[in-house]
């Protein structure tokens, strides 16, 4: 089973989906067509409310199968007024838009207030890159993390629109959105959608672990006279990066590359995105998720899939060579960073023994693993017949839980958040901080250049990304059934529910409905194909 397999009937795998609700399985939901005034009048200018409504789940698989879900055969078969009467009668409750616009009001709150603290941070030179210990000039602090915000923003929806595009006929946007066809064909060309969704998620989680390099504030920081309390919850803790990354850097791009995957993608950015994924793939570099891959393949009976020619001789030596180096790199990064833990050379907050932080190192990475692959299992098994799924008590519970009402867009968001605090807390606890200044001794004894490699958190990344990550959406899509048997999902999945309905990134749906006519996006239903040339 390929990777791009494993994840089709997600559509992408950081919560971004292709347009469209979960019940309009029985069209093509990626079908682009000629808009006429009317049809952008009414799809182009979103309310709040229209916005935050439409589903961000996939209607199909990266082959434009449909999803079906269950409760869609009910739905299917109600008529359409009774369907929008039940949508206005929600939309126009009192206490339900009461409370949704008090999610906003707060959200929008802490966001800005989150922004102010991280930039005070930088600018006062209180962070780790800037700090005493650091290099960074502040000026340089803050272009690279607004530059890095924005990448991923363009990475988190980019994935989506990629994903989302493949069953799409390239001649349909090919002189309408000239740029976003260089990108499908790129990505879309044999393999190259498994190769760049492994490369991405190395370059999301280097990216995640840059950000908290520049932005998180070193011991006893403080900004802007703020109380201990503030100081702690936002500045020490992380909050604030961890929020405006979420909002800013994340959630608001998935909602808009979800209904906007053309115009989202129709740029050099995202081409030049891709092909940095594709050049971290082909380094070998995570070439040793290849071997796990191969071993599930092996346990499960399941072939791995591929749109390419079988390996020659030479690709074949190459191939491996990479996966050996991959181990060895894998191992090397555990040794290094295992030894600063239990030297205490990390970034790890001051008072927590060692041997507790390698402890929760272990936890949070198989956490985060659960979470990157319940989402592959929950739709792996999702058209799986009622009889079947219910002789796996816990697995039909999960289920039953995640496709419940409006609780699988809930999900897929509140499990994004955990994800990125899980990532910022294990860039925290895996980041060498070796003071080569004050003559702290290196790991291992090496020279003082290798050191500050080491202290850049590079070593953390590829750990995570492997091992907390690529590896779990292994064996969730080898073993979709047995995975969601796991008793600690529906306590995951629960967790997940819980952090959308508190509403504390809800300004992302804010951001995103300003966002989208301040740049021109036009939703995918509404792109104008030219008409046919006659003669």
């Amino acid at each position: 089973m390929s990777f791009e397999e494993g994840n089709n009937a997600t559509a992408v795998m950081h919560g971004a989906v292709p347009h469209g609700g979960a019940y309009e399985a029985d069209v093509n939901p990626y079908s682009v067509h000629q808009a006429d005034d009317d049809d952008a009048a009414s799809v182009g200018d979103d309310s709040l409310e229209e916005l935050h409504e439409k589903q961000m789940l996939p209607v199909a698989d990266v082959q434009g199968n449909p999803v079906h879900y269950p409760g869609d055969e009910d739905k299917k078969h109600r008529k359409p007024k009774e369907l929008d009467d039940e949508k206005k009668e929600k939309s126009h409750s009192v206490i339900g838009s009461g409370i949704e616009s008090l999610k906003y009001l707060y959200s929008i709150g802490l966001l800005i207030f989150s922004v102010v603290v991280v930039m005070a941070a930088i600018f006062t030179e209180q962070t780790n890159a800037t700090g005493p210990d650091g290099s960074v000039p502040a000026g340089a602090a803050f272009v690279i993390f607004w530059f890095l915000i924005v990448w991923l923003a363009m990475m988190e929806g980019g994935q989506g629109a990629l994903v989302g595009l493949q069953p799409i006929d390239k001649a349909l946007y090919a002189e309408s959105h000239p740029r976003a066809l260089k990108n499908t064909e790129l990505a879309h060309k044999g393999d190259n959608m498994e190769r760049f969704i492994i490369g991405r998620q190395f370059l999301v989680v280097l990216v995640v672990f840059v950000t908290n390099l520049m932005a998180s504030a070193i011991e006893d920081a403080t900004v802007l006279n703020l109380n201990d309390g503030l100081t702690k919850v936002f500045l020490e803790s992380g909050v604030a990066v961890i929020l405006t990354t979420i909002m800013l850097g994340q959630l608001t791009a998935q909602v808009n590359a979800a209904n906007c995957m053309l115009d989202f993608i129709n740029n050099y950015f995202m081409l030049f995105t891709t092909y940095i994924s594709l050049f971290i793939e082909m380094s070998g570099l995570l070439h040793s998720v290849y071997l796990v891959q191969i071993l599930f393949s092996k346990i499960s009976g399941k072939p791995i899939e591929s749109n390419e020619a079988p390996r020659t001789v030479v690709q074949s030596l190459f191939f491996w060579a990479r996966a050996l180096m991959s181990v060895v790199i894998l191992g090397f990064s555990f040794a290094v960073t295992l030894t600063a833990l239990f030297d205490g050379k990390t970034a790890m907050w001051e008072g927590i023994p060692e041997a507790v932080s390698v402890v929760v190192l272990f936890i949070l990475m198989a956490f985060v693993g659960m979470m990157e692959g319940m989402q592959i299992a929950l739709f792996a098994v999702v058209n799986l017949p009622e009889e079947e799924l219910k002789q796996h008590t816990i697995a039909h519970k999960n289920c039953q839980l995640t496709f419940s009402g409006q609780n699988l867009q809930a999900f897929l968001i509140g499990r994004q958040i955990c994800v990125t605090v899980c990532m910022f807390i294990v860039a925290r606890i895996t980041s060498c901080d070796v003071d080569i200044d004050a003559g702290e001794g290196n790991i291992f004894g090496v020279s003082d250049g290798i050191q500050e490699f080491f202290n850049t958190g590079l070593l953390g990344a590829i750990i995570t990304t492997i091992v907390a990550s690529l590896m779990w959406r292994i064996i969730a899509s080898s073993f979709p059934i047995a995975f969601l048997s796991n008793p600690l999902i529906y306590v995951i999945i629960r967790v997940c529910l819980l952090l959308e309905k508190s509403g504390v990134c809800s300004a992302a749906w804010v951001l995103a409905r300003f966002h989208k006519p301040l740049v021109n996006y036009q939703p995918d239903e509404v792109v104008s194909i030219p008409a046919p040339v006659t003669i």
